[in-house]
């Protein structure tokens, strides 16, 4: 295995190189050496090598679809390698179930979760690892442990409370938990800062600093290119299931990293999108949802533009979005949609209208993972006339427009009877994108529709964002990620603690003015900043 480029000596505070000389971060804990992976005909890992030292935090990067995932599916033990060797501490191993890998010292927190979401954290802490007095489970110790645990990683979870009532960020600190009962030597974290906020992330990256002085070695997935750099040793990069390069995270610039990825020299990663703003097509006035999460929110929409919806996770954005759809409640004030008051708002009518919604979790609400790419696809337009003849289904058609929707999202490699779940993140969202094309859309709002989606499927996205803003769509763009906002929308609408805090158009959208208007104390001279930017 080659490397480009040794350690950086450019930390300027020398806390890497501390780090690392500390916990002897030179000897390779882990060495995985020509592993192979089939599955059916797709060869999903071609003879990959790949060395983690003690220590360190070393990034996987690579489009989706080039094998971080089967990579680290093998490491966790929860898949089997068809050729290969693997070796902990320079001897050979086989890991033979996750429960195996685990005693061996290698725990995975995986971006799509696997809690039990009916029990308490500190059950889902000990499920299968669970503490016993004789034949009676030892709860009073369970307990204390996982409250420790929980304490230990500066987590703000409750360890009696039942993981469905968490958010999604707690899960995940769930899932952290979990994996630390066993004191890894090797913890591997997939998009672990996906649906974590700013604050969640710093503590994040503490945590990961506190674990490499303590020796513990990390395997990094991300698709966020911005935050390698910071949390990054070395970056190992896969291409169609092959080995490329392993690079020094803190000398490897972000384009020489995205090139590496796709194998060609970026070009512009954002499109340029000419807006035509025309009539208004969605308006919401004085719009508050029964949880409260929402208050007051009045905004508008016109047909050729992207308005963003921005702020910090948590803030209410999303909550916006849902409640034109139909999802939320609404406790008070009006949604208005070509100009008309909507009476009724639900998801089947707003479909008909014309008013679609791409939601965040594209694993819990967006796809039927055990299902057809086909059917997937054609789950929304099903009373279409493309599809369908006095309510029933003309499979021929079916096929033919589902297959003709998923190759213009550039699903790949495309199988329409393949189930979703067989998939790379980004596929799924391209399939999950293709669901609502066959409908001739006027508002399209698109909820975090990058998220777990690697750089070059986003360029994808944000071309489709702008083919739809070139065809009069109205679109609302929901969105954590700031460049997303400052580089696609026509006006930005910044929402904090559910309310509009400032709306920004033009000139006026900068990066100093969303960032002022997400954390500032008070809601006055926000408008003012605004008219005068």
């Amino acid at each position: 295995m080659s490397e480009s480029s040794g350690l950086s000596t450019d930390d300027p505070t020398g806390a890497a190189a501390s780090t690392h000389a500390a916990s002897g971060a030179d000897e390779a804990l882990l060495q995985v050496s020509g592993i192979g992976k089939n599955y059916g005909g797709v060869r999903a890992l071609d003879f990959v090598d790949f060395e983690l030292r003690r220590g360190e935090v070393h990034v996987l990067f690579g489009e989706n679809g080039a094998g971080k995932s089967t990579l680290i599916n093998i490491l966790a033990g929860a898949v089997r390698p068809d050729q290969g060797a693997i070796s902990l501490n320079g001897r050979q191993v086989s890991l033979e179930s996750v429960h195996d890998a685990r005693r061996q010292g290698i725990a995975a927190v995986f971006q799509e979760f696997s809690l039990a979401a009916e029990l308490t954290v500190e059950q889902n802490i000990f499920l299968g690892a669970e503490r016993t007095t004789g034949i009676v489970l030892d709860k009073r110790s369970m307990r204390k442990a996982a409250i420790e645990i929980v304490n230990r990683l500066g987590f703000d979870i409750p360890a009696k409370a039942q993981v469905s009532t968490l958010s999604r960020a707690q899960q995940q600190m769930t899932e952290i938990a979990k994996a630390m009962l066993t004191d890894p030597k090797i913890l591997i974290l997939d998009e672990p800062t996906s649906s974590l906020t700013e604050r969640e992330v710093n503590q994040l990256f503490e945590l990961i600093t506190t674990l490499q002085r303590s020796g513990v070695a990390i395997i990094y997935i991300t698709h966020r290119v911005a935050e390698i750099q910071q949390v990054g040793d070395r970056i190992t990069v896969l291409r169609d299931g092959r080995y490329i390069d392993t690079v020094d995270a803190k000398s490897t610039s972000q384009q020489q990293l995205v090139e590496l990825m796709i194998g060609r020299p970026l070009g512009d990663f954002f499109p340029e999108v000419s807006f035509n703003p025309g009539e208004v097509r969605l308006a919401i006035k004085d719009l508050t949802t029964r949880d409260g999460r929402v208050r007051d929110v009045s905004l508008d929409v016109r047909g050729g533009e992207i308005v963003g919806l921005a702020g910090l996770v948590g803030c209410g954005k999303s909550e916006i979005g849902r409640a034109c759809f139909g999802i939320e409640p609404i406790a008070s004030g009006s949604v208005e949609f070509m100009g008309e008051r909507l009476r009724r708002l639900d998801p089947s009518t707003n479909l008909a209208r014309g008013l679609s919604y791409v939601p965040p979790d594209r694993r819990r609400e967006g796809l039927l993972l055990d299902r057809p790419t086909r059917e997937n696809v054609s789950l929304a337009s099903l009373d279409l006339s493309t599809m369908s003849m006095n309510s029933v289904l003309r499979r021929g058609a079916e096929r033919d427009v589902t297959r003709e929707l998923a190759e213009r999202m550039r699903v790949t490699p495309l199988a329409m009877e393949k189930e979703a779940n067989t998939y790379s993140g980004g596929n799924q969202q391209k399939i999950l994108l293709s669901k609502y094309i066959a409908r001739e859309n006027k508002v399209f709002i698109l909820d975090e529709p990058t998220v777990g989606v690697d750089v070059a499927a986003k360029t994808e996205v944000y071309e489709f964002l702008k083919a739809l803003a070139d065809e009069g769509v109205a679109v609302v763009l929901i969105s954590s990620e700031l460049p997303e906002i400052l580089n696609l929308s026509n006006r930005v609408y910044v929402i904090h603690n559910g309310s509009v805090r400032a709306h920004f158009e033009g000139d006026q959208i900068t990066e100093e003015n969303l960032l002022n208007a997400f954390f500032a104390e008070g809601v006055e001279g926000l408008n003012v900043a605004a008219k005068n930017a």
